[in-house]
């Protein structure tokens, strides 16, 4: 039997290739940083059975349309918003994505922002890296909120909602949460509460996010609910740029409705050196990270491959985002290996 074929968008940590090369043919763009142009993806792809991409890569009907072998996409990352999950199904084709192994990383990360907007942290960086600290000490210095007796609302209590509300129990906080479920079981554990969303934004002194992007999620911080901030309130953004309409943000920060923001992610990006969230001291601005350390990025790796290498083996992967397509193409129909 031949071995079956893989396209890899980019270079990825080990042990990620290894498996993948242990079984299949496998090509591999060949740069770390930068993604292959789309002419280069649609042509790379055509005689593939598999694909490994990054959530910078827009896998549609017409990746597709240029790939009629394809039987797995497998992305290396949690969100899978840049895949047409539908019009994979309708083919049969396999999508995978990577949640679980970068949650601990993304927790630390977001008390991190947290940290970082309300104590002022990098503002006080700039102040002595400009020059600024020019003055002797004084009580009003750079002060900001203690998080100690504070409410802090997380909006979804997913894997990482829930690493983040174990987090910041520890900072002797009041936590209020947000699902589409309610988890009766970890409110009892952390002493957390459920609330509304409307109520987590009237009542929180940080709110953080921590939701997929879905149709329902777009623009779900917009600013009907900014308004309902509390004026000394941050919004904290680990999850998607498109949940927070950036336009309203940057209303609501220019005329003072909330305190702050901090944000991993955006609507934009790259996030252009121009853009208007830019030229506010008190937002924290990070370049898509939370996921960011070496142990995360490897497991990532790791299980991106698992899961590709499962479904051409015939064997449920790890991670399936789109169990419907069992019933469209069985798992033993798409066995190459």
């Amino acid at each position: 039997m031949a071995r079956p074929k893989v396209y890899v968008t980019r270079i990825i940590p080990e042990p990620g290739l290894s498996i993948l090369k242990e079984c299949c043919d496998v090509e591999v763009h060949p740069s770390k940083e930068l993604p292959p142009s789309r002419q280069e993806l649609l042509e790379k792809v055509r005689d593939k059975d598999g694909l490994l991409c990054l959530l910078t890569d827009k896998i549609d009907r017409e990746v597709f349309d240029a790939a009629p072998n394809l039987k797995v996409v497998s992305t290396y990352s949690v969100g899978f918003d840049h895949i047409d999950v539908a019009e994979a199904t309708r083919r049969g084709i396999y999508v995978t994505h990577t949640p679980g192994v970068l949650t601990d990383a993304v927790a630390e990360f977001t008390v991190g922002l947290i940290l970082a907007v309300t104590r002022r942290i990098v503002e006080a960086d700039k102040l002595i890296r400009s020059g600024g600290w020019d003055k002797p000490w004084h009580p009003y210095f750079l002060t900001g909120p203690e998080l100690k007796g504070k409410t802090i609302g997380l909006i979804g209590l997913g894997r990482i909602g829930v690493a983040v509300a174990k987090r910041l129990s520890s900072f002797d906080v009041r936590i209020l949460y947000y699902d589409i479920e309610r988890r009766w079981d970890v409110e009892t554990v952390l002493n957390i509460q459920y609330a509304d969303i409307d109520t987590i934004l009237r009542e929180s002194d940080i709110v953080s996010l921590h939701v997929p992007l879905t149709k329902d999620t777009y623009h779900l911080i917009n600013e009907e609910r900014l308004r309902k901030m509390k004026k000394t309130a941050y919004l904290i953004n680990t999850a998607r740029g498109a949940v927070v309409d950036t336009e309203a943000l940057v209303k609501a920060l220019k005329e003072g409705w909330i305190a702050g923001a901090a944000l991993d992610v955006f609507e934009q990006e790259p996030l252009p050196p121009s853009h208007p969230l830019t030229r506010f001291e008190n937002v924290v601005l990070t370049p898509h990270i939370a996921s960011a350390t070496i142990e995360a990025r490897q497991r990532m790796a790791e299980l991106a491959a698992k899961n590709l290498v499962a479904v051409l083996k015939g064997e449920m992967p790890p991670a399936l985002v789109n169990k419907e397509v069992l019933s469209v193409r069985p798992l033993e129909k798409v066995k190459m290996i």
